[in-house]
């Protein structure tokens, strides 16, 4: 009787969640061998993103890049049609160039199928390759020992202006097409000013608190998200970071101009929509409040 022991969701921290669509099955109407490959590999793309990172602008800055080596898959069950399985993922070793991850997906508990996934950090012009930058490796040593993948910090322009700036920029100009002109005022100056940043100290999400008006209420604007991080929280993290500094200074609510496509991400947080939605800078916004 055969004493191996199969991986359990309990040894892993990340998980990426999928159902199996019609496409693919085969004719045993269980899932093609060939997609669990790509389940792992998507599984991997959202493990950057719980890292906080996002995948091509961090490995610009790190000056690398990561190929295949080695992929291989150990099939124990089978997934079918309609399944909602959890992909797990986790950097398992890391030695001077290369890195091994181990994936597991579970229906339920249920172990199904193994894969082991082993990738060579190189040089993209070259494709030759090069240590694993220390700052890289700390941050999955971290991650996996359950250590936090950011930080919020607040401050005046002067301190953290040239990160949410750029992140601004890049969110509202260049996603959004908002003018330039209109991005910018004087009320940068007076505000306090919310950054997320990752462990590569990049901005991942930011926003702004103004001062209160006569009846106590502060207004947050500014609010912007790393595009393929949205969803992973960075956003709220910076929401709370400004209401409680508003809290503390004796402020009794907070008021923002949402865009409608956000609005049920501020209900979520609390916020209820005042007034009428109204038009800025061409894009349909309303106003939502929450007391402190």
């Amino acid at each position: 009787m055969s004493t191996e022991t199969l991986p359990r969701r309990a040894d892993f921290r990340f998980f990426h969640r999928l159902r199996v669509r019609w496409a693919e099955v085969d004719m045993q109407k269980i899932v093609f061998n060939a997609h669990y490959l790509m389940y792992f590999d998507t599984a991997i793309a959202d493990y950057w993103r719980a890292l906080a990172m996002a995948y091509e602008s961090s490995m610009h800055a790190l000056g690398g890049d990561l190929y295949v080596r080695k992929a291989t898959v150990d099939y124990r069950a089978s997934a079918r049609v309609d399944d909602v399985v959890d992909v797990a993922m986790k950097c398992v070793r890391i030695g001077n160039s290369s890195l091994v991850f181990e994936g597991a997906l579970f229906r339920q508990d249920q172990y199904l199928v193994g894969c082991e996934l082993v990738y060579v950090y190189a040089d993209p012009a070259t494709q030759t390759s090069k240590p694993v930058p220390p700052v890289l490796r700390e941050i999955l040593l971290g991650y996996e020992a359950g250590e936090p993948v950011s930080e919020v910090l607040t401050g005046d322009w002067a301190t953290l202006g040239e990160a949410a700036g750029a992140l601004r920029r890049a969110v509202f100009v260049q996603e959004q097409g908002i003018p330039e002109a209109l991005e910018w005022d004087d009320d940068d100056a007076t505000s306090l000013h919310g950054v997320a940043r990752n462990r590569l100290g990049h901005a991942i999400a930011t926003g702004r608190l103004l001062p209160a008006d006569t009846q106590g209420v502060a207004r947050i604007g500014r609010m912007a998200v790393e595009r393929v991080l949205r969803g992973q929280g960075h956003g709220e993290r910076v929401l709370r970071a400004l209401e409680d500094a508003a809290r503390a200074r004796g402020d009794k609510a907070v008021a923002l101009h949402a865009q409608r496509s956000a609005e049920r991400f501020y209900a979520r947080l609390g916020y209820e929509p005042v007034g009428e939605p109204f038009e800025e800078a061409g894009i349909a916004h309303i106003t939502m409040q929450r007391a402190l």
